[in-house]
């Protein structure tokens, strides 16, 4: 009778990267739509805002980061959708 060999899958614990919080060391008062410099760091380039899962942020700070976003959005200092981003063609 033969043995049966297992082999332990690796853990995807172990691999990848660390998330940083990217407001570790910034106060919820600088949070606002003005600090167009730090609302940049959590858009994609197409234009979405990222999730709490990718930027590391707290609930409180992701709430305060959307409003912000969307307030920046209206006053025109945030584009809604970035330039230079090419459109997929359709069948001809």
């Amino acid at each position: 009778m033969k043995k049966r060999i297992i082999r332990k899958k690796p853990s995807h614990n172990t691999v990848g990267f660390k998330k940083v919080n990217l407001l570790k060391n910034v106060p919820l008062e600088d949070i606002n739509y003005k600090n167009v410099t730090l609302l940049k760091k959590f858009i994609q380039d197409r234009g979405k805002i990222r999730s709490r899962e990718i930027t590391n942020v707290t609930i409180q700070q992701q709430r305060l980061i959307v409003n912000a976003i969307k307030n920046a959005r209206e006053l025109a200092l945030l584009p809604f959708v970035q330039t230079g981003v090419q459109k997929k063609e359709g069948r001809k």
